[in-house]
């Protein structure tokens, strides 16, 4: 009789232990329309569930791409807007975007110069001809957009960024202009002259350099935003060509030459009507000319297909979708397969557009877009968007060095990524009704979880000791 209640005892305590070590745990945020989000949005849960659910097959050991990281663009409006709150609010805003215990943004984005959410187009070069860039001055950036990338080093000091323009300075343009390139696309081009590309050439490299003089690394170059469209706001046509023969003769030099440490990016692309990204990765010159491809809005089928013509192809995700500022919650739900597409092709990061916003979530050309974070100047309120707890959860578990590996299920679009100890399964339920997830590690059983209704989870689940 003793030797059967040990066993028993035996058995149970085996069995516990064995529960506590594949439990999974939940992290959520609910979206509901007219619900607050609040700062700190993501909620936890026992993910423990009882029956039978939607079956995912996860595979650790089958692994693809290494994760840089979430992140989001600064520019002069949302800097601006910040400028205008107090030190404990800027501080709070900027904690809850940067630091581990918010949002954890890692890889992020800034404009050479007047990007469309500039409050009017500027460069750094406003004097016509001036080749040698003597009067270069990123001057105007030190009252907004600088303080707001030092606060965001302030909450994570390992923050990469990216830097890329949305048109040359005016000079150097068929059209004299940075904007308006609508009015008059032949002309929204850089002029084909050895001494503009010269000049443009070390603007970028005194670019880099000033920056770093005000303790900001810029890692990485993007050679031109959305370099096929010509807008009324800052923009410039560079045809693949053009963008490839630059940085062989001007761009590439010009860096070597002043020992200029960012790397070089071509970009970013497109497949809004054309595929300059795949006639540039067809060129063995142009690409092997550039450490990697920026792209934006671009079809997963392209993603592929760049990776198809060059494996070795490094990409950079530049911009997610900006809609048109109504920050819904339809739009943070869509958010999540704009996130997966990229992701589940083989792009290491996504990096989202406006971070911040003033209470108009106008340009300086009157058009609205989404941001995270909006603030109001007059008022001095702070409102997080569905967004913002949309790329939050993002940020958190999707982290530099997580690898994303190989899943099988049936139910739309999922990411899956690993760590050294865990399994990390992205699920949308934008249903009113919780849905059941049978989770599998290959052949091994490892946890059936109830996912919330109305919300975007991460479901965590060790799989060292399954």
């Amino acid at each position: 009789m003793k030797k059967l209640v040990y066993s028993v005892f035996i058995f149970l305590t085996i069995s516990l232990s064995v529960a506590a070590q594949s439990k999974a745990k939940v992290h959520y945020v609910k979206l509901i329309e007219g619900t607050d989000i609040a700062p700190n949005p993501i909620e936890h849960i026992d993910g423990t569930s009882e029956g039978k659910g939607i079956s995912v097959r996860i595979y650790p050991d089958i692994s693809f791409q290494t994760i840089t990281g979430i992140g989001g663009a600064f520019n002069e409006i949302g800097g601006e807007a910040l400028m205008t709150l107090s030190e404990d609010q800027q501080n709070e805003v900027m904690k809850n975007l940067f630091d581990v215990s918010g949002a954890n943004f890692t890889v992020c984005r800034t404009a050479i110069g007047a990007s469309d959410f500039g409050i009017d187009a500027y460069s750094y070069s406003e004097v016509p001809n001036d080749f040698k860039m003597k009067k270069f001055s990123i001057e105007r950036e030190r009252k907004s957009v600088i303080p707001y990338i030092k606060m965001a080093y302030k909450y994570n000091p390992d923050m990469e960024l990216f830097a890329s323009p949305w048109s040359p300075p005016g000079w150097m343009k068929e059209s004299g202009l940075m904007d308006r390139g609508e009015e008059f696309p032949e002309k929204n081009v850089l002029k084909d002259d050895p001494k503009i590309y010269k000049a443009y050439a070390l603007y970028f490299s005194k670019y880099v350099e000033a920056y770093k003089k005000e303790g900001i690394t810029v890692d990485k170059i993007v050679i031109q935003n959305e370099q096929d469209v010509s807008t009324k706001y800052p923009s410039c046509h560079m045809p693949a060509e053009q963008m490839g023969e630059f940085v062989i003769n001007y761009l590439r030099p010009q860096f070597e030459k002043d020992n200029t440490s960012a790397e070089i990016w071509a970009g970013s692309f497109r497949t809004a009507k054309r595929l300059d990204g795949l006639e540039y990765v067809s060129n063995t010159s142009w690409r092997e000319a550039v450490d990697g491809i920026g792209v934006q809005y671009m079809n997963a089928r392209q993603v592929e297909n760049m990776q198809a013509i060059y494996p070795d192809i490094k990409f950079l995700h530049t911009e997610g979708n900006c809609y048109g500022g109504k920050n819904s919650v339809d739009q943070a739900f869509s958010r999540f397969n704009e996130v997966a597409a990229f992701i589940n092709h083989g792009v290491p990061n996504f990096c989202y557009w406006n971070m911040i916003l003033n209470e108009d979530s106008a340009s300086g050309w009157d058009w609205k877009q989404n941001s995270l974070i909006k603030i109001d100047r007059q008022s001095k309120t702070v409102t997080y968007n569905p967004d913002y707890a949309a790329m939050a959860l993002f940020g958190r578990f999707m982290k530099p060095g997580m690898k994303r590996v190989a899943s099988a299920s049936w139910y739309g679009d999922t990411i899956t990524l690993a760590d050294d100890n865990n399994v990390y399964l992205f699920l949308k339920n934008d249903s009113d009704a919780v849905k059941t997830f049978d989770i599998w590690l290959k052949d091994d059983h490892a946890q059936v979880v109830d996912i919330p209704a109305n919300t975007i989870s991460v479901v965590e689940v060790n799989y060292k000791n399954n």
